[in-house]
């Protein structure tokens, strides 16, 4: 095991522990520490007055500082308090895995931290945006219920495979554009693939629908009203720029309802619009009217159709309970109805979640085909048929027999038996020296082999996964690209060495630093570097030093003049110092 486990993470199905990995905490540069500390004394200081109080509330109660990177198996100690765990992982992971750990109370943190370069905004997921942007809103019952049910429900959401490529090429972006050297050219390429991708996906999936809910809630909601909304998106809290930007006028504010899931969102650029969520039960209100048009709760010959265009595994489950799972290859339908199903390749049968005994991948690892519906002419259907009813149209063991439903499907051999639920309902009838016909077509000969037909009227439900997460290998997640930790130059390493010079003076653990030294080999051998003069002022401005004080702003003025888009945040860090700070005489 590659991290340190508890009660909620032994929870975890094998399939979602592939994703994690250690957080090597000690892998933080003193440069990270600093750009942490930097975006969380900016965010702590303006979101005081923008966020929900669900915010500040909820640094508190999970614990995380503003001073230091969090290490999250020291949150997980406090996170278990409100029943939820944290994890480390590389960067995006899989819609559906990042879900189903929501669904698990386990909080995904990607755990690299965005380059100093980067500070204001990155599109990769980092330790920023997932532990100072996700991990306080879960704090409050009502959200943190909120967020579990959305795993819960998006989990089963089913996807396209255009989706995946869009995922892929997303993380592709992300970790390109936080990587340092990247070509210009290079980017613009990634961004005109998902831009190209993104305008023809085609129709939208239920996945992508539900991200788009989650992108506009989690990641990018605001609560209150329209006229005054506070903050409580993670992709807000985590970003100084557009925290700030989305409550001006630009930024168009929208009452949030379930039309949300139809608005698409461009994850390299800022938002030009956001949805005001009331309140954060309306939320779950919302994600369950989303919920009632999935085919997890419709079912359907449209919930097969869903499953088919998505050539991934996944389930339908009959009206009588009995689950088949497995990638759909075809459907024969009749008056709106499916009539006969297929899968292809391995697949499993289960009964409320847990798989049928001789009825796993290895039984059927050609595939399982069943069909479905009511018989001709009877109208009383095979499940809600007593024994006495099933010997009475001679479904019975030993019979040989022909079943003709509606819809042209003729089931014809020896019945050897028969599949009961703990109720004692028939959920399977087996046959031996089976031939199954479709308009005089045959579409299945067992041989002298035995087959199954599954017994069911309807398809009550249709979604993404097994049954039975038992019932086969899911440990199978390959990443096309993985975050780029670019070698460290000798100048970088003696810049780290500044940094954790005057890290070490700030925290007590070292007094003899001379923060002067310290200045003179900054400014002589790295002359474009802001964020280590700002800490040095504010030292200075802690101390009473005027004059050192002065000289490090003179000096912060010439970075400004020879790098106009480093002013901004310069002015912000020495105004967040000015109203911190308390001169010690």
């Amino acid at each position: 095991m590659t991290y340190e486990s508890n009660p909620i993470l032994d929870k975890l199905p094998v399939h979602l522990r592939q994703f994690i990995k250690p957080q090597d905490y000690e892998d933080y540069s003193p440069i990270d520490q600093a750009v942490w500390r930097y975006v969380m004394r900016k965010n702590v200081e303006y979101l005081s007055k923008v966020a929900h109080g669900s915010y500040l509330e909820g640094l508190r109660k999970t614990g995380i500082s503003i001073d230091h990177i969090p290490n999250m198996y020291g949150m997980n100690r406090i996170l278990k308090e409100i029943g939820w765990a944290a994890v480390a992982v590389d960067g995006f992971i899989p819609p559906s895995a990042f879900m189903e750990f929501q669904a698990y109370n386990v909080l995904v943190i990607a755990s690299d931290i965005r380059q100093l370069e980067h500070i204001e905004y990155t599109p990769a997921p980092d330790i920023i945006h997932e532990g100072a942007g996700h991990a306080p809103i879960i704090a409050n019952p009502e959200y943190a219920e909120y967020l579990r049910r959305f795993g819960e429900i998006g989990c089963k959401a089913i996807s396209s495979a255009k989706d995946y490529e869009l995922y892929d090429a997303v993380r592709h972006l992300s970790i390109i554009k936080e990587a340092p050297g990247t070509p210009e050219d290079e980017i613009t390429e990634a961004e005109k693939k998902i831009e190209y991708l993104q305008d023809n996906m085609g129709e939208a999936s239920e996945m992508a629908l539900i991200r788009n809910l989650h992108w506009w809630t989690v990641e990018y909601g605001l609560i209150g009203t329209v006229e005054d909304p506070k903050i409580y998106g993670a992709g807000l809290l985590s970003s100084i720029g557009e925290s700030a930007w989305c409550m001006t006028d630009e930024v168009k504010k929208m009452p949030y309802s379930i039309e949300a899931a139809y608005l698409a969102f461009d994850i390299t650029k800022p938002q030009p619009q956001l949805f005001v969520t009331p309140d954060f039960a309306y939320l779950s209100q919302v994600l369950e009217e989303f919920a009632n048009t999935m085919a997890l709760r419709k079912g359907g010959l449209e919930g097969v159709r869903k499953l088919i265009a998505a050539q991934e595994l996944g389930t339908v489950e009959l009206s009588t309970g009995l689950q088949i799972s497995g990638i759909f290859d075809s459907v024969i339908e009749y008056d709106g109805e499916p009539v006969y199903i297929q899968t292809k390749g391995p697949t499993a049968l289960a009964y409320r979640e847990r798989e049928l005994i001789g009825h796993n991948t290895e039984q059927h690892h050609t595939g399982f085909g069943t069909p479905l519906g009511k018989l001709k002419g009877i109208n009383l259907a095979i499940e809600d048929m007593s024994p006495l009813d099933l010997k009475a149209y001679n479904i019975y063991e030993g019979e040989t027999i022909t079943l003709e439903y509606i819809g042209d499907i003729k089931v014809s051999g020896k019945i050897i038996t028969g599949t009961r639920n703990l109720k004692g309902e028939i959920i399977l009838v087996t046959f031996t020296g089976c031939k199954v016909t479709h308009k005089d077509k045959l579409i299945y000969d067992s041989g002298e082999g035995l087959y199954s037909i599954a017994v069911g009227v309807t398809i009550e439900s249709a979604f993404n996964g097994p049954a039975d997460l038992n019932s086969f290998d899911l440990v199978t997640h390959t990443i096309s690209s993985t975050t780029i930790h670019p070698d460290r130059s000798e100048d970088r390493i003696k810049l780290e060495a500044l940094y954790g010079q005057i890290r070490s003076y700030r925290e007590g653990t070292n007094r003899t630093i001379s923060r002067n030294k310290v200045f003179k080999e900054l400014r002589e051998n790295h002359p474009q570097d802001w964020l280590l003069p700002v800490e040095l002022y504010e030292l200075a401005k802690s101390n009473g030093d005027q004059d050192f004080a002065q000289e490090i702003m003179e000096h912060l003025e010439t970075i400004k003049l020879n790098n106009p888009k480093l002013g901004h945040l310069i002015d912000d860090g020495l105004s967040l110092v000015d109203s911190q700070t308390t001169t010690v005489s």
